[in-house]
C-alpha cells in the first residue's frame, strides 16, 4: 500500500485572488491578510505537515513555485485566461491529486493553512474503500434568492453548482464541498475524472456566468465563477462517486469561532489566525 500526504504553497498575489468579483467584501486588501500570514508562518506551516507524515511512516511532499507548477500556469492560462492565480492553483492541486493517484493507492491532501494537531493515523481512521472523503459545508448556506455573498463562499457554489447540475437535466441536489482536506484512494479519484470533458465544463461555467437567466437573478449569477468545489461537487454527481463526510475532528473549520478544541486532528485555520494554531499545537 502506498500513501502520500501532499500540500502546496505558491504566492499569489492578492489582486489575484478575488479576479472580477462584484462583491465589495472581496478585496486585494482582505486577501493581503492570507498573503502576508502564508509568508510569515511558512516555515512552521511546512515542518507540521511533514513532521505529521514522519509520524505515520507516510511519504510527504511539498509542491511550490517550481518549473512544474510553471508547465502547468503556463498552458491553464493560454487555454483559460479567464482565471485568476487564485483559480489556478487550486485547480492545480486537483491535477496534482489526479497524478499522484497513477503512482499512489490512497491519498491525503492538506491545504497549506491544514495543520495536524495529531499523530493518529488519518489512513488507519478513514477506510477510503467507502468513499472520497471531504467536509461540507452545507449548514452554512443561505439557499434565499436575496443572497449576495462572496464569489468564494458556500452559498455562491451550492448555486453554481444547482446551476450546472440543472443545465444536465440532471436533480439539482448537490452538496457544497471543502476541498482544504482530502483524502482518496486512487480508484475514487479515477472516478471522479475531474478533468474529463473539462472544456465542456468551463464553457458551460462562462454560459452561466454571461447568460441571462429565467431562474435565478442577478445577484445570485454575480457569485458564480470557476470553482474547482463547484466542480468537484458536479462531478461527483454526474460520475455518481461515493464520498463520506469529515467530521469537525478531523476537518475542524476554524474561522470566527476563536478557539480550536482539544479534540481536534487537523485545523484548516480559514481566519489565518496561525499564532493560535501554534498555541494548540505545542499544548
Amino acid at each position: 500500500m502506498k500513501r502520500i500526504i501532499y500540500s502546496i504553497y505558491v504566492d499569489i498575489p492578492a489582486q489575484e485572488h478575488y479576479g472580477n468579483s462584484k462583491n465589495p467584501h472581496d478585496t486585494a486588501e482582505k486577501a493581503t491578510i492570507t498573503v502576508d500570514a502564508f509568508k510569515e508562518h511558512y516555515e512552521r506551516l511546512v515542518v507540521s505537515k511533514q513532521d505529521y507524515a514522519d509520524s505515520i511512516d507516510t511519504t510527504f511532499k511539498m509542491y511550490e513555485y517550481d518549473d512544474q507548477y510553471k508547465a502547468f500556469e503556463s498552458d491553464f492560462t493560454r487555454d483559460f485566461p479567464e482565471f485568476t492565480g487564485y483559480e489556478v492553483i487550486n485547480f492545480y492541486k486537483i491535477h496534482l491529486l489526479t497524478e499522484l493517484a497513477k503512482e499512489y493507492d490512497e491519498i491525503l491532501y492538506l491545504d497549506f493553512d491544514a495543520v495536524p494537531l495529531t499523530t493518529e493515523n488519518f489512513f488507519d481512521v478513514w477506510d477510503l474503500s467507502k468513499g472520497i472523503c471531504v467536509y461540507n459545508n452545507n449548514d452554512v448556506v443561505d439557499k434565499s434568492m436575496y443572497v449576495n455573498h462572496s464569489i468564494r463562499s458556500p452559498s455562491a457554489k451550492y448555486f453554481n453548482c444547482q446551476a450546472m447540475l440543472m443545465d444536465a437535466d440532471l436533480s439539482h441536489y448537490n452538496d457544497v464541498i471543502n476541498t482544504g482536506i482530502i483524502g482518496a484512494r486512487k480508484e475514487d479519484v479515477i472516478k471522479l475524472d475531474f478533468f474529463g470533458g473539462f472544456r465542456a465544463v468551463i464553457d458551460l461555467m462562462t454560459k452561466l456566468i454571461t447568460s441571462e437567466s429565467d431562474i435565478y437573478p442577478q445577484n445570485i449569477i454575480d457569485m458564480f465563477r470557476y470553482d474547482n468545489e463547484t466542480i468537484f461537487s458536479y462531478k461527483v454527481q454526474v460520475n455518481e462517486v461515493n464520498v463520506q463526510w469529515l467530521d469537525s475532528e478531523w476537518h475542524y473549520f476554524f474561522d470566527v469561532q476563536g478557539f480550536i478544541p482539544d479534540e481536534t486532528k487537523i485545523v484548516h485555520a480559514i481566519c489565518k489566525d496561525f499564532d493560535c494554531v501554534w498555541r494548540s499545537y505545542d499544548a
